[in-house]
């Protein structure tokens, strides 16, 4: 370890920067941000320093630096691009043992200033030293993908609390068992979420001297099968459940992101192949719920578009069990963006249909008048089985059989095919091909784009 990483108190006290552009100005606000007292020596200082300056109760000079400046400071940082002039900085700041940071020159350091995860009171610094900061952006980046903005108010409890939890749970193995029910249960989800109300949950179960832990269940949208297109509070409730019941929508790639010591428990249906009956599903959350478990519900796409997301959840309300939803994006946005059809185009059309392609006892039984007016875009979800009586519909109740149609196969995978024909061609055109769930039909002038708007090229 060529740095030991410490966090330093710099609240009201004087630190100095030398220099007045715009490194200085961005090394001003990380200073600020710690509340510490600024101040400035350039002969020319931007406006925004000064105004930090002024803010932070500190003062600008106008002239050269001389040693004189580090007087009583506690902190140096020098952010010019005057090699000499750093040099000195750091010699005079040296000679005194005075921390000094010069930018950009980390033979020049006494200490470094690192990438910063800022969830205040929770504060990550990530450093590589000076020697790759590109890397240490690179690992900030993906922090901040996977900690929530929320998350520094789960701190703020804490310290609300702490004496009071103290008095509660006398010993130590109790009162760590009493924050991770509240920091990993439902009453952390909503702090994190900015709920008020469990502010009296907090104190009921402190005065109880309750350190139990109560079921929550996630209902979290998949996407459409491209990990990358997972939200950030999706991939965290995934990495936090401790059971998970998945569909046969969800793909691989995504399973594999989910906690890896969780239980797994397939439920996925196909036509005419149930391993769970819903009702089934339905009463299981419930159940492993009551058992205090953090159960995750995973489906592919989004859980309220075709995904009968709505009873699951609605048995989970009756129950009084906490639960969570998080929206996925829906197989219709992210398959016709990966295979270049937007859904709506000023010149193309102007509404978009959701529809169930599903085949319900041996048809599909629609408003099929409803669709064949021009300008929109009909997008039918599971409708493989049922495209040809699908397209016949249409051509039947008077869409015009040279109406564009694109049926896209394992949409925002490597293995992704789009087929493009219109509504008289498509089912002769995949007939004896072998087709792989899922499928997504799009149906109108959209479809035209595909050629032109196309950028995904799946392996």
């Amino acid at each position: 370890m060529d740095y030991l990483p410490l966090f330093f108190d710099l609240k009201n006290r004087p630190c100095l920067l030398v220099g007045g552009g715009t490194i200085a100005t961005r090394k001003a606000r990380l200073l600020a941000k710690a509340h510490a007292k600024i101040f400035v020596v350039a002969p020319e200082i931007s406006a925004e320093l000064q105004q930090i300056v002024a803010a932070s109760g500190g003062q600008v000079f106008f002239e050269t630096y001389r040693q004189a400046f580090i007087d009583d400071k506690v902190l140096v940082i020098s952010a010019t691009d005057i090699r000499h002039l750093n040099e000195q900085v750091a010699s005079d700041c040296n000679a005194r043992n005075l921390p000094v940071n010069v930018v950009d020159s980390p033979d020049l350091c006494t200490v470094i200033t690192p990438a910063i995860v800022d969830r205040n009171p929770l504060i990550i610094a990530i450093s590589s030293g000076g020697e790759a900061p590109v890397l240490a952006r690179k690992v900030r980046t993906m922090l901040e993908s996977t900690i929530p903005g929320g998350f520094g108010r789960l701190g703020q409890i804490a310290s609300q609390y702490r004496d009071a939890v103290k008095k509660a749970f006398p010993d130590g193995e109790t009162r760590r068992r009493f924050w991770e029910s509240i920091i990993g249960g439902p009453i952390g989800e909503k702090i994190i979420a900015g709920d008020e109300s469990v502010v009296d949950e907090i104190r009921a179960k402190i005065d109880a001297a309750d350190c139990s832990t109560s079921g929550e269940v996630y209902l979290v949208g998949a996407g459409p099968g491209d990990p990358d297109l997972l939200t950030f509070k999706a991939l965290r409730l995934m990495q936090q459940a401790e059971v998970v019941l998945y569909d046969r929508l969800v793909s691989t790639p995504i399973l594999e992101m989910v906690r890896r010591d969780a239980e797994r428990i397939y439920v996925g249906k196909r036509r005419s192949e149930h391993a769970m009956e819903q009702t089934q599903i339905n009463q299981l959350l419930v159940d492993l719920a009551l058992q205090g478990k953090r159960v995750l519900r995973l489906k592919g796409g989004d859980p309220f578009i075709f995904g009968r997301g709505g009873e699951e959840i609605d048995l989970l309300a009756a129950n009084h069990i906490p639960f969570q939803v998080v929206p996925g994006i829906t197989a219709a946005s992210g398959c016709s963006a990966y295979a270049g059809i937007p859904l709506t185009h000023r010149d193309h059309s102007q509404s978009v249909r959701f529809i169930t392609g599903h085949l319900k006892e041996g048809a599909v039984n629609l408003s099929w008048a409803e669709f064949v007016a021009a300008n929109q875009t009909l997008v039918f979800y599971m409708g493989l089985t049922a495209l040809e009586q699908i397209c016949n519909e249409l051509i039947s109740h008077g869409k015009p059989v040279d109406t564009p149609a694109a049926l896209i196969e394992r949409g925002t995978l490597p293995e992704q095919q789009v087929h493009i024909g219109t509504i008289a061609s498509l089912p002769k055109l995949i007939a004896g091909k072998e087709i792989h769930a899922p499928t997504l039909l799009i149906i109108g002038d959209v479809v035209l784009l595909h050629d032109r708007l196309n950028w995904y090229k799946p392996n």
